[in-house]
């Protein structure tokens, strides 16, 4: 018997460990000039949440794109990286050429829309022909140089949740839980639906298909039950 064996045969398993959420909550943005930084993403219409003086070393400004649970930090004494650096930071829209208008009405220079026909690709003039998810772009920069690249994303890749919680999405994914919800109403004991209806939607927009997010419903709801 090989030491290789021995030690496969009186390995301990190790238990998987339980997954928990991990939210981007926010990326450091590198700049010269805090206040026309300030400025900069202020006049995109970006939320402005908060601006932290601590003395004349630190400075912390947060400001958050609309629709989006990720903020970006910029300031004095937050980050050692050199201004202009960041690059290919993404925002993704579920209208390039809207988006790009409304970039541009606020003063921004914006490119023009390009597409890639696929991965690696060179740019093509103009939205992707048929309009397909992660084909579409367009970039800006901020006073610093920093690179915003904004993508067009309609429907998002099968576990990949939803591109925006939007009032027509929402709607969509009421009318698909009610769906979902009336078939497992028929056989379940009885509850009330907003258990259900949250445990569905929490797990669609953690990218769970319809089916599984029915499932795992029921399961939370077996477990209501069971408590």
């Amino acid at each position: 018997m090989s030491i290789t064996q021995l030690r496969s045969e009186n390995a301990i398993e190790t238990p998987k460990a339980q997954m928990v959420d991990m939210k981007l909550e926010a990326v450091v943005i590198p700049v010269s000039d805090v206040d026309r930084a300030k400025r900069f993403y202020g006049e995109l219409g970006w939320r402005l949440d908060a601006d932290f003086v601590t003395g004349s070393e630190f400075r912390a400004i947060q400001f958050t794109p609309p629709g989006s649970p990720c903020s970006i930090h910029f300031g004095k004494g937050i980050t050692s990286a050199a201004p202009g650096s960041a690059t290919g930071l993404y925002l993704v829209v579920s209208d390039i050429e809207a988006a790009r208008a409304a970039l541009v009405a606020r003063g921004v220079s914006v490119s023009e829309v390009f597409h890639r026909a696929g991965p690696g690709k060179p740019p093509l003039g103009g939205p992707d022909p048929e309009r397909r998810s992660y084909s579409s772009f367009a970039t800006f920069n901020d006073p610093d140089g920093n690179s915003w690249l904004l993508q067009e994303v309609k429907t998002r890749l099968p576990g990949r949740g939803f591109s925006s919680m939007d009032v027509p999405t929402l709607i969509e994914l009421l009318r698909e839980t009610e769906e979902h919800h009336g078939s497992y109403e028929a056989t379940a004991p009885k509850h009330h639906w907003s258990g259900w209806y949250a445990a569905y939607i929490v797990a669609r927009e953690r990218g769970r298909t319809p089916d599984d997010a029915a499932k795992d419903a029921a399961l939370h709801m077996q477990g209501l039950v069971s408590a």
